[in-house]
């Protein structure tokens, strides 16, 4: 677990390229529970299951260790074994265990992880195991763990890291911006990004450039239509992108950004930290690190709803704990995987780390709604993420078509225009045409 949010594009769809590069070599071959039939629960709560959990140990130990304790102690016939694996080639040793019918009891999977091993019936169907759940959970993050092939749900949503508007209320101030007027599309935003721009005479920038962590967010916020219906070809490229390509190139030559942030994403908390930038990173994790390293820049620091844009809501990105299809106990392993995501065990974890809970109970919790005095930046986050999170919708997530591969041609054309290399119709064209052609490519690969 990153303390911060992490980066959709650097995080899921990097996992969703390289599972699905390595289901191209066979997750779908001998020894794995793909042709396992839905487990049925036998009423009876007992057995040894296992529990896999991405990278929490040694920070969270006690934490998760608690929570397994007490789920023993009210079922003494069921035994968790827990393993933590750490994140680096987490996604290998995944497919590895699905190719060999490893995979643990419980599973700790984010979006992507959850797509590949759930779209080739590796996972049970939660919502038949538990037919009265789904209503423990935010509608958006128990939506999000849906196939649109197949009726079901596939997991157990988990925790949450909203997005919100993180800004330099002083510098905002100086740029003849008020500072309880943030904006509210992207359109606003470069606008009040060149007014920043027209103030600072270079002492500090407006926001990173960095398209990476930008899109396809932005263009979705514009309205610009990202995939066909039939989610087989993108078409982002439309008069909207073009404008989008044209005011961030408009803006980068003002200055708008650190020009180093075209390509390197690495040092906002520094710049932010040392008041070289007015727009920080949308993380209520951000808040807490800018609290405990810049406590004089974290007292400037002003916190709003995210930028929303056409969309008027913003997504939805949860881990999940899976359950194996074939697992010998699906009464243990359920009762576990509702027992970590139940309320009160959302909330305690949310106490320990910026995140936030995917069930309703939990995101309810007073903890969550407490604005305080209205002026300390980490508790007003704490309570504007929360309220997003109730209407958060899927629409406004990256889609899981959008790999880190594709992510990357097309990331590449736009530093082109951008940097005015090429112009912005043409980029994107190419960008469309060269993401259509890793589709097809994926979409094959998934065939074999």
């Amino acid at each position: 677990m990153s303390r911060g949010r992490p980066s959709r594009i650097s995080i899921a769809t990097a996992m969703a390229a390289t599972l699905l590069s390595t289901a191209a070599c066979g997750v779908g071959g001998s020894g794995n529970d793909n042709d396992a039939k839905q487990p049925e629960k036998s009423g009876k709560v007992s057995g040894e299951i296992s529990f896999r959990t991405l990278q929490l140990k040694p920070t969270f130990t006690t934490y998760v260790q608690g929570v397994i304790d007490a789920f023993e102690k009210k079922y003494p016939d069921v035994k968790v074994k827990w393993e933590d694996v750490p994140g680096e080639g987490y996604n290998e040793k995944l497919v590895a265990d699905a190719q060999a019918g490893a995979l643990p009891d419980v599973v700790n999977l984010n979006t992507d992880s959850f797509q590949l091993l759930a779209d080739r019936g590796m996972l049970a169907d939660v919502a038949k195991l538990d037919p009265a759940v789904q209503k423990d959970y935010v509608p958006g993050a128990w939506d999000q763990y849906k196939l649109p092939s197949k009726p079901g749900v596939f997991a157990y949503p988990w925790y949450v890291t909203p997005e919100i508007l993180t800004y330099n209320k002083d510098l905002f101030a100086r740029s003849g911006l008020d500072v309880d007027k943030p904006p509210t599309t992207v359109e606003e935003f470069f606008d009040y990004a060149e007014k920043i721009t027209e103030k600072s005479g270079g002492k500090y920038a407006a926001f990173m450039a960095d398209p990476k962590s930008r899109l396809p967010g932005d263009w979705q916020k514009m309205g610009v239509p990202v995939l066909s219906a039939k989610k087989d070809a993108f078409t982002f490229n439309t008069p909207k992108a073009v404008e989008w390509v044209e005011r961030m190139k408009e803006l980068y030559a003002k200055g708008a950004m650190p020009k180093e942030s075209l390509t390197k994403s690495d040092d906002t908390s520094q710049l932010y930290g040392a008041d070289k930038l007015v727009f920080g990173p949308g993380s209520p994790g951000f808040i807490r690190d800018v609290k405990a390293n810049a406590p004089k820049v974290y007292a400037k620091t002003q916190v709003q709803k995210a930028v929303t844009g056409v969309l008027g809501h913003i997504g939805i990105y949860t881990q999940s704990l899976g359950v194996r299809k074939d697992t010998k106990s699906p009464d243990a392993a359920a009762e576990f995987a509702k027992w970590v995501t139940n309320g009160p065990n959302q909330v305690a974890f949310s106490k320990e780390v910026a995140i936030y809970p995917s069930n309703a109970k939990g995101l309810a919790d007073p903890y969550f709604s407490d604005k305080g005095d209205g002026k300390d930046p980490e508790t007003l986050a704490r309570a504007l993420g929360a309220e997003e999170l109730k209407e958060a919708q899927l629409d406004a997530n990256t889609p899981v078509e959008w790999t880190s591969q594709i992510g990357d041609a097309v990331v590449r054309e736009m530093q082109k225009a951008i940097k005015g290399e090429v112009d912005a119709k043409t980029a994107l064209t190419k960008a469309q045409e060269e993401a259509n052609k890793i589709l097809a490519q994926q979409a094959q690969q998934k065939k074999k």
